[in-house]
């Protein structure tokens, strides 16, 4: 097919080369459940790029966000504070425990939690912090971090986005007490559907284990720690299979490189798209100076928003495919109903109405999207 006219998805998902290799192994292994040999060495590498006391593969960042939940012990009224930018499954983990999400405003350049607005929404019923690292760029995560420890509240990172990017030098998921991290299709590494828990707090990781085990102290009986393992709490399926893990651990291996490549092609559309920024028709991704980002998401900032629509069509006229993103949680009917919103989200609202995420992967053909972007700021 010629290249040119070939259709460009939003999402093309890098396969790093050993993913079938370690599937058919994990197979003849005949230990398909979780906890096998390639979990073990997928958190073991996971450990070493998010640099946390330990990681816990589940089925997906939304079950390592509930067992955070679970966790910190959220209960009925318990409020939890995080902004309304984000995914459904940051307020679900918490809502699903009786907790009470407090929508605020994110950050007008990063679009990461406002500190200032999380300030403003601390009551006595506080129960902890969700940052989330927008595209994988860090939150700022010193003066987060210094308002969970002055006011005694948990911090916990949806770092979704985020693999191997940093903040001040430090791993995101490295700065909460848990994280969570996705290795959807829609990631830069991936299984399919996956996550994992970040644990840096020890004093969770035995309860984790637990959680994660339905309940039952299962994985102490593994390792020959009792004789017979027994429902003692609150928990669930969490776990990831050792199918995801071996895919995942392929992935894993070779993060650097296809971090590297997005890196590159983040850093193209960049550069092919910095006039149309000095014509002021949009703004392109602002990266702080103390923060390394991963090449997650390129992302455009119309200066119109009646134009996300119609360049978002013109794009697929042209057989690429852009994408909105997050329907602000404040604003949502579930949001309305069980949330509560601080603030009046001006940040939040002009995002949601001027966002539009261009294609992302590998090996993109960045040239091609720019100039069709050109294309459209000649005609609009």
């Amino acid at each position: 097919m010629d290249k040119a006219n070939s259709f460009i998805p939003f999402n093309s998902p890098s396969i790093a080369g050993n993913e079938l290799r370690y599937l058919i192994k994990a197979i003849e292994s005949s230990h398909l459940s979780g906890d096998g040999h390639y979990s073990k060495q997928a958190c073991r590498v996971l450990n070493e790029y998010m640099s946390c006391k330990n990681s816990l593969l589940t089925h997906s960042c939304t079950a390592a966000l509930e067992m955070a939940a679970i966790l910190i012990n959220t209960k009925e009224g318990d409020e939890i504070i995080m902004p309304s930018y984000t995914f459904a499954s940051t307020a679900n983990a918490f809502l699903l425990r009786g907790g009470v999400p407090i929508f605020v405003d994110v950050d007008a350049q990063t679009f990461n939690i406002n500190p200032d607005d999380v300030i403003e929404a601390i009551t006595s019923k506080t129960k902890a912090i969700v940052a989330v690292h927008y595209a994988g760029t860090s939150c700022d995560m010193d003066r987060l971090a210094r308002i969970a420890k002055d006011h005694n509240i948990e911090l916990i990172e949806d770092a979704a986005q985020a693999l191997l990017s940093k903040y001040n030098g430090k791993s995101l998921g490295s700065f909460g007490s848990l994280g969570a991290v996705s290795f959807h299709e829609t990631k830069n590494i991936i299984s399919g559907e996956g996550g994992a828990l970040l644990i840096n707090n020890e004093n969770y990781q035995k309860r984790a284990e637990i959680i994660r085990e339905k309940g039952t102290n299962r994985t102490s009986f593994f390792r020959g720690e009792i004789e017979k393992y027994t429902w003692v709490d609150i928990g669930s399926s969490f776990l990831a299979s050792e199918l995801i893990a071996a895919f995942l651990f392929a992935q894993l291996e070779a993060a650097l490189s296809i971090t590297n490549s997005r890196l590159a092609r983040w850093a193209e559309y960049h550069t092919f798209l910095s006039e149309l920024e000095e014509k002021g028709v949009i703004k392109r991704p602002f990266i702080p100076a103390n923060c390394t980002h991963n090449g997650h998401l390129y992302y455009l900032i119309l200066e119109q928003s009646e134009h996300v629509k119609k360049l978002k069509d013109f794009l697929l006229n042209l057989d690429i495919q852009a994408v909105t993103h997050y329907v602000p949680l404040h604003s949502s009917p579930c949001g309305i109903k069980h949330g509560r919103a601080m603030g009046d989200m001006t940040n939040t609202n002009y995002v949601s109405s001027h966002l539009l995420r261009l294609p992302m992967g590998s090996n993109i053909d960045t040239e091609r999207i720019s100039s069709a972007v050109h294309k459209f700021f000649k005609v609009a």
